[in-house]
């Protein structure tokens, strides 16, 4: 289903809260999410996903948001060749049969303050609940596009297996710390 329809979508079943929302443009070239996981029980390995675009649609006045996250799973980067190549295979990523991670989720607000967002990550070809929360939420005039640009870093856990990424993840060794370091700018 193409990204405009699902998010059509979901704004219809959300209408009454998002009769004002604003439509923002995830900015790829400001948004990293990116992970942290054990290797071989001795280090932690971070990596981060270099191609992410997206939308989210804000409703600051009724305290209501979406968010839609999309992520190329080939574009992982650890800094480190041999274990970029060995996470995009089948073992992992599976990025040929699996091209696309996608978060999508409400966001939840502490007064007019978004805070976390509940939502559901597709990883894998497995969808699963996934809560992030949001640690900064700020917004400011982008100085040189002259339009609202509004940021957040989020951050979140899963298990790897729960989305069928079982190599290596054996005595709980599967735990993926989540964070997403996000730009959206508005859309005109």
């Amino acid at each position: 289903m193409p990204r405009s329809i699902l998010l059509a979508t979901l704004m219809a079943a959300a209408a009454p809260s998002f009769a004002a929302g604003v439509r923002y443009t995830i900015d790829p070239a400001h948004t990293y999410p990116s992970i942290e996981m054990e290797h071989l029980g001795i280090s932690i390995f971070r990596g981060k996903f270099d191609r992410t675009s997206g939308q989210v649609l804000l409703d600051r006045a009724a305290r209501t948001g979406l968010v839609d996250i999309q992520v190329d799973t080939a574009s992982i980067d650890f800094g480190h060749a041999q274990m970029n190549d060995k996470a995009r295979t089948a073992d992992y990523l599976d990025a040929t049969r699996h091209p696309s991670a996608a978060y999508k989720g409400r966001l939840l607000f502490d007064g007019d303050v978004p805070v976390a967002v509940d939502g559901q990550l597709t990883l894998h070809g497995v969808t699963r609940p996934l809560k992030l929360a949001i640690h900064r939420f700020t917004c400011i005039e982008h100085p040189m596009r002259k339009r609202e640009v509004c940021g957040a870093d989020a951050e979140g856990e899963l298990d790897r297996a729960e989305f069928g990424i079982t190599r290596g993840a054996e005595g709980g060794k599967g735990r993926i710390h989540l964070r997403i370091q996000v730009e959206a700018l508005r859309d005109s």
